[in-house]
């Protein structure tokens, strides 16, 4: 009995055929690659296709058995680390993990179908825009990201800063972001034209660790990490106008008052300053703490702040006199989690007691509060209390997540799992970038080729302006914690059991939900509009508040259709009132998918109101005569 085997083989070969007999193997074939190494493959059963990424970010397309070459493509800088195929042969998805890309690529028309990258390094900074739809982030590899919350996609990139970006704002008409980073210069973006408009930099270099804008727009302030001050500028005119100084330590963090025209910046100098950038130089008021600030923010009323300071505490303000409130203690809450180098338990405690990141919420009466922790804790301002806490993630690779760990692999010289015992492959990757690290850098482009575990933390936290939502930017990237359903999929939009007559036997017996669904997914016009106008007005709110949210779109177009055709005016009103009220928070997260159906819907009302107005003013003088008689007569109109 005789078969044949294929083997994958290793190094730069594929393709190895083995010739069974009862006796043993036999070499029969052998195909070699010339791209580079070999570093995933996968196979396509169904279509006899092979497909093999490399080293040098090619991948191949092979027809088996014969192993013909069917495509080749370059489509990455750095090495693809994992490759897969749909289920009909069609759709082909690799991934890059120094790049984070994730590329889907349509062979046979050669076109792409999904080509997303993240940011290639750590996360630093976020931002809601003003109406939470999108949200900026800044990372160590010096780029600015705009994101789609809807989607968790990515659709512009900034690569004009040549250092880590450390802050990021948007604008709040939510057409522009700002950025500041370490390589001296705080940036402006358009959002419409997808360019760097205005560039801000300082006489002499610097580092900048943080940026505000104030509520006009109009004027720009960032923090520095070298000299201790504070620059103001026009965004008009990208002008300096002011220099701030009076801190003795780097500025942490920059926050405008929602209100007046005053500036809070924390520093490690153990001070938060408030400033008048329009009337003085000088600062107007200094808000004392025990240790380092980390953090300041105003509640969005603008009548009190929050600072945190490196012993754990949470310093409530009052805005207006400056007066203290009261303190958070937070220790308690920030600890856990304990890193592999720490000796002992009261070592990991000692790393993790302080809050980084703060941020109100929406309404002012909670307040979100993260660092180099697992941990996020939500706050009851007016109780002082955390009233929940949230894990950022349970990867056990990552450093800090587990409470206890084996002592046994703490040796004198460290942790085992810090001992280098890479595979050969790891070690000719840090040969290769062994001229470009610094020893002891643990971030960036430069980070030495000692291995070590990244620490799990948040290094900023953003509540969404709708209130429905959370942002943190973490060590396994950006994360978003929402009340809304995100899942919009309905697999069941067309079957052969819906039929005009099942809609109208759904009619008959007044179940309203399952008929207008089945009429919708039908789309027949006459179909639709006679659902739609028998269903009962009091019966309305109760029918919209059981709509999914993917059909959301499809009734606001039939309430716009029925509203430029129909006399029924108080009707269509009353589903749209009804769509608006239960459905408001999906209609803004995504509006400008809904933005067509509002203005069809919108103008179908104002032509009927001009109509009608223009009836009423002609007849003005009949309709009061007919209302007092009607009230002469005790009756009611």
């Amino acid at each position: 009995k005789k078969e044949d085997v294929e083997d994958g083989g290793g190094g730069n070969r594929v393709g190895m055929k083995r010739h069974r007999t009862s006796g043993g193997w036999m070499l029969r074939e052998r195909h070699f690659f010339h791209q580079g190494k070999v570093q995933c493959a996968t196979i396509h059963k169904e279509s006899s296709l092979l497909v093999v990424g490399f080293s040098s970010g090619i991948f191949g397309l092979y027809e088996l058995p014969s192993c013909n070459n069917i495509h080749t493509l370059s489509i990455s800088s750095q090495k693809i680390n994992s490759v897969s195929i749909n289920k009909s042969g069609e759709w082909l998805a690799f991934g890059s993990k120094k790049l984070g890309q994730l590329l889907v690529w349509e062979w046979q028309s050669e076109t792409y179908v999904l080509k997303q990258q993240g940011h290639s390094q750590g996360m630093n900074c976020i931002d809601y825009s003003p109406n939470g739809s999108h949200m900026v982030s800044g990372g160590e590899d010096g780029k600015v990201k705009i994101w789609q919350c809807s989607t968790g996609f990515c659709f512009v990139t900034f690569t004009e800063h040549t250092g880590a970006v450390q802050s990021v704002k948007f604008l709040s008409k939510g057409n522009a972001v700002l950025s500041a980073s370490l390589d001296g210069s705080v940036r402006a973006f358009d959002l419409v034209r997808y360019r760097n408009f205005r560039t801000m930099t300082t006489p002499k270099p610097t580092q900048f660790l943080s940026l505000a804008v104030d509520p006009s727009d109009e004027i720009v302030c960032a923090g520095t990490q070298d000299s201790f001050e504070i620059f103001v500028w026009s965004l008009k005119t990208g002008r300096l106008l002011e220099v701030l100084a009076g801190h003795e330590g780097p500025i942490s963090c920059l926050s405008f008052n929602p209100i007046q025209p005053v500036l809070a910046s924390s520093s490690w100098d153990k001070t938060v300053k408030l400033w008048d950038v329009f009337e003085s130089k000088a600062a107007t008021q200094t808000l004392q703490h025990n240790s380092d600030v980390l953090c300041v923010t105003y509640r969005p009323d603008g009548k009190e702040l929050v600072s945190s300071a490196l012993d754990g505490q949470i310093y409530i303000w009052n805005a207006i006199d400056a007066n203290l409130l009261g303190t958070i203690e937070g220790r308690r809450d920030v600890m856990g989690g304990r890193k592999k180098s720490d000796r002992t338990k009261l070592a990991s405690q000692a790393s993790a007691s302080s809050f980084s990141t703060l941020c109100y919420s929406a309404d002012g009466k909670c307040l979100i509060a993260g660092g180099n922790t697992k941990w996020v804790c939500i706050y009851n301002i007016s109780r002082k209390t955390c009233i929940k806490k949230f894990p950022i993630s349970s990867n056990q690779s990552l450093d800090g997540i587990l409470d206890q760990f084996n002592t046994r692999n703490m040796t004198e010289a460290g942790p085992l799992n810090e001992i280098d015992h890479d595979s050969e492959e790891e070690r000719e990757d840090a040969r290769g970038r062994k001229d470009e690290t610094l020893p002891g850098a643990k971030r960036g482009q430069l980070t030495s080729s000692r291995k070590t575990a990244k620490a799990i933390r948040s290094t900023c936290l953003r509540f969404s302006p709708t209130g429905r939502a959370w942002a943190a930017a973490t060590t396994e990237g950006l994360l978003i914690y929402s009340l809304d359903e995100t899942s919009s999929f309905d697999p069941l939009d067309l079957d052969l059991d819906i039929t005009p007559a099942r809609i109208y036997k759904s009619l008959e017996d007044k179940e309203w939900l399952d008929a207008i669904l089945m009429a919708l997914r039908l789309n027949e016009a006459s179909v639709l509009r006679s659902v739609y106008e028998r269903v009962p007005k009091q019966d309305i709110p109760l029918l919209v508040s059981s709509i999914p949210a993917p059909y959301v779109k499809r009734m606001l177009d039939l309430v716009a259709v029925q509203a430029s055709s129909s006399p029924h005016i108080e009707f269509h009103l009353q589903w749209a009132e009804s769509l608006l009220l239960h459905h408001g928070a999906v209609v803004m997260q995504e509006f400008s998918t809904y933005s067509a159906p509002l203005r069809a819907m919108h103008m179908s009302f104002s032509r009927q109101m001009n109509d009608l107005s223009h009836m009423c003013n002609n007849n003005h003088y009949s309709l009061a005569f007919i209302t007092s008689q009607a009230e002469s007569d005790g009756q009611s109109l």
